[in-house]
């Protein structure tokens, strides 16, 4: 799966810096996202040079050095691996706000070509937890995690227990998100199959965040057998592609 993900999003890539002589990306970090990056940075014929790259969302409070920091994550697991130049880090250790204004005007500043997503066990999509505010209009944007959000946490091993993981994030916001030519989310495992039911055979809801990817033009969600298992399986035909597990 990671490998089918890493293909399409490595195409992507080289035709952006091919048609507009560079590529503006978005980029997840998470366990969930580890397989596809590790993919993706292997892949051949990408001038990482004219790659420029943003963050999805980041902790507050949290510093660079933790091993749950997605600053720490993006940097060890693709930029210091590729070799890129120009990229956005979200300093949650920083001044909030200062950092919030400063990467909203950097994403505005032209169309981001491709958004590398994963999505929650709760149905987020970057760390906008349901319900999701659908209509903020501000690029990044400090929100509150809730509870089922901090237990994935906890569950993917980057903390110890709840009380370790912090209380709010800087993220991304929906519409931002939205605004990007072409999405592409990596969505493994049984943990995910509740939030991936919910966003694609339930309604479009704040409460299932990551189902407003469903009104997007250019999206495609790659699923293994686990996290699919809940599915109307008429769904694979349409918007949703999905790759066996190994």
């Amino acid at each position: 799966m990671g490998r089918a993900a890493a293909e399409q999003a490595a195409a992507a890539i080289r035709a952006a810096i091919r048609d507009r002589g560079s590529a503006r990306i978005v980029v997840a970090t998470a366990a969930s996202q580890k397989e596809f990056l590790e993919e993706l940075t292997n892949s051949p014929g990408i001038d990482w040079r004219l790659v420029e790259v943003f963050h999805l969302d980041e902790y507050i409070g949290l510093d660079i050095t933790h091993p749950g920091s997605f600053r720490k994550m993006l940097l060890d697991q693709l930029i210091y691996k590729t070799g890129i130049l120009n990229y956005h880090l979200l300093d949650g250790d920083g001044d909030v706000a200062s950092v919030v204004q400063s990467a909203s005007q950097a994403i505005a500043s032209a169309p981001i070509d491709i958004a590398f997503l994963g999505i929650g066990e709760n149905g987020h999509l970057a760390f906008n937890d349901p319900p999701a505010d659908f209509e903020e209009e501000e690029p990044y944007l400090v929100v509150t995690l809730d509870e089922a959000c901090r237990r994935q946490q906890v569950g993917e091993a980057w903390f110890a227990d709840i009380t370790a993981v912090p209380l709010q994030a800087i993220s991304m916001s929906v519409k931002q998100i939205l605004k990007v030519r072409e999405l592409l989310a990596v969505v493994p495992g049984p943990q995910k199959a509740p939030a991936i039911k919910a966003c694609f055979n339930g309604e479009i809801s704040p409460m299932a965040p990551a189902s407003i990817l469903r009104t997007h033009a250019n999206v495609t969600v790659y699923l293994d057998e686990d996290s699919a298992a809940l599915l109307d399986r008429k769904l694979y035909s349409g918007s949703i592609s999905s790759a066996p597990s190994k």
